[in-house]
């Protein structure tokens, strides 16, 4: 069965990004490479030449991404994993003229849980907060790149009911950045 896993950057105060969908206060390092290496799949098709890496490089962990409307139109581009089928969930977006991209108006739950029962990769929850929060029960693996940054207030990394959730860490990557890749597994 495939695996939801909710992978984003947070900072140390758990935002994902700031007030007005804000990212750019993340450093950016060479942390990146090792990324790019391991998870070819996050880096949107469009910057992929910009960053000396094939379009054409094969997916990794994920063949499937879901977004919120505003993480979705935050880089400006219809398709912007065109290398894996894009869900966007929004009850105010207009269906999008690119069969890679499909916009879902109803319960992201139900929708998550026929995903899970397909044969492929696993599923990236690219974003946002909302979105995560009501998939918290479907949620398999979090994976956390901490940064060493305090926002001080912006889009909750999982925003919704106070519902305590356990996860156990797995595995942690610090970099010279500071920045902390963590894997959580649902316990």
């Amino acid at each position: 069965m495939r695996k939801l896993v909710y992978y984003a950057a947070v900072s140390l105060d758990g935002y994902i990004a700031g007030p007005e969908g804000e990212f750019e206060f993340y450093p950016m390092s060479d942390d990146m490479s090792w990324i790019r290496e391991r998870y070819p799949e996050s880096i949107p098709t469009e910057l992929r030449s910009q960053i000396d890496m094939p379009t054409d490089t094969p997916n990794q962990a994920w063949d499937t991404v879901l977004m919120g409307r505003s993480t979705y139109q935050a880089g400006g581009m219809t398709s912007p994993y065109a290398h894996m089928k894009q869900y966007v969930f929004s009850r105010t977006l207009e269906p999008v003229d690119n069969p890679q991209v499909e916009v879902v108006d109803t319960d992201p739950v139900e929708l998550v849980r026929t995903l899970k029962g397909q044969e492929g990769l696993d599923i990236w929850l690219c974003g946002g907060g909302n979105l995560a929060g009501q998939l918290v029960d479907e949620i398999d693996r979090l994976m956390f790149k901490s940064y060493p940054v305090i926002a001080g207030g912006g889009i909750s990394a999982l925003a919704g009911n106070f519902r305590p959730t356990q996860f156990r860490v797995v595995r942690r990557r610090e970099f010279d950045s500071g920045m902390q890749l963590t894997w959580f597994d649902r316990t």
